[in-house]
Parts: structure tokens; sequence; C-alpha cells
């Protein structure tokens, strides 16, 4: 990130992946191939999203692999307790104008529990330490996540990104 100029968008995804957890790089591995390529369509490449998007996690450690065998084991509520402070000072320095939580675990630390078809797709206004975002969450871009391949909800993404599209070119906030 260069420190030309104070970020004013922050991703925060769950945790780092195997591959993020080895080169220290976040989003670098497979779900990061996808989010960046979701980025793009919203208008923004990588390299300009690494420069200019603070990117966080809810937690900071590899979690290590899912019992399931699918994707990375989710974050445990001691492990992401553990880890809460160091995102709440992250927020309160950057107070981001705009929030972009990728996966459940990051939509449902700033907003209310629901599905994920009634937030993706959609702006909203949200409070967390930092003051106040505007949100728009994104699913999860790993291909364990199996919510994209769901009826409708490819034209969610597809919305989400239209909407991300919209806010990166308004200098307001990007």
């Amino acid at each position: 990130m260069s420190r030309a100029a104070q970020p004013r968008v922050m991703l925060v995804g769950q945790a780092p992946g195997q591959t993020e957890a080895v080169n220290r790089h976040p989003f670098s591995g497979r779900a990061g191939r996808t989010l960046f390529k979701w980025l793009g369509v919203a208008g923004v490449d990588e390299e300009t999203a690494r420069e200019k998007i603070y990117i966080s996690a809810v937690t900071r450690c590899y979690p290590g692999p899912s019992p399931s065998g699918r994707g990375d084991r989710v974050p445990s509520a001691r492990e992401q307790e553990l880890c809460e402070r160091w995102l709440a000072d992250e927020l309160r320095l950057i107070r981001p104008t705009l929030l972009i939580p990728v996966g459940r675990l990051a939509i449902d630390l700033f907003l209310p529990k629901r599905p994920l078809d009634s937030v993706i797709g959609r702006e909203h206004s949200v409070e967390h330490r930092g003051g106040r975002s505007l949100a728009i969450p994104l699913p999860h871009p790993s291909g364990a996540s199996s919510w994209i391949h769901m009826p409708g909800n490819m034209a969610l993404l597809d919305r989400a990104l239209d909407l991300l599209r919209i806010r990166l070119a308004d200098p307001l906030y990007f």
C-alpha cells in the first residue's frame, strides 16, 4: 500500500489461507485470484486494489484445513475473539468510507446474521469500531463455497460488483 494517501476502502476477509500463511501476501492463492477477478469486473485491477485498498481479516493466522477436506477450517469463536483487537484497531485507524466484507465470517461481523442472498448485491450502512461505513459484502471467493453456484446467486454477485464499480469510480470512496 502506498503511504501517499490514507486508504478509504477496507476489505475484510476471513483468515489467511495456507498460501497466504507461507508467502505472507493477502489473497495470493486461488481465492485471491477469484477475488481480484471480481474486483477487475468492478473496474479495479489487482495492482491498484493492492495499493489503494487496505486488506485485513477477522483472524490473523491460518486456521488449518477443514475437517471435511474442502477448503480451510473456519476460525473458532475463541480464535476470532483473540484477534478482535487487531481488527478493531485497524478500523479505528483506517476509518473506511467503504467496507468490503468478504465471506460469511466477515459479513456476520458487520451485519445482522441473515442469509447471504439477502445481503449480497446490496449496500448497507454499518457501524463499527472505526465509525460508520457503507458496506458492500461479497461471498467467499474460494472454490470450497458452493453459494455462488446456487440459482440466482451469480446475479447477486454481479449486482454487488456493479455497486462496487459505482463506488470505486467515486472520488469520495476511492
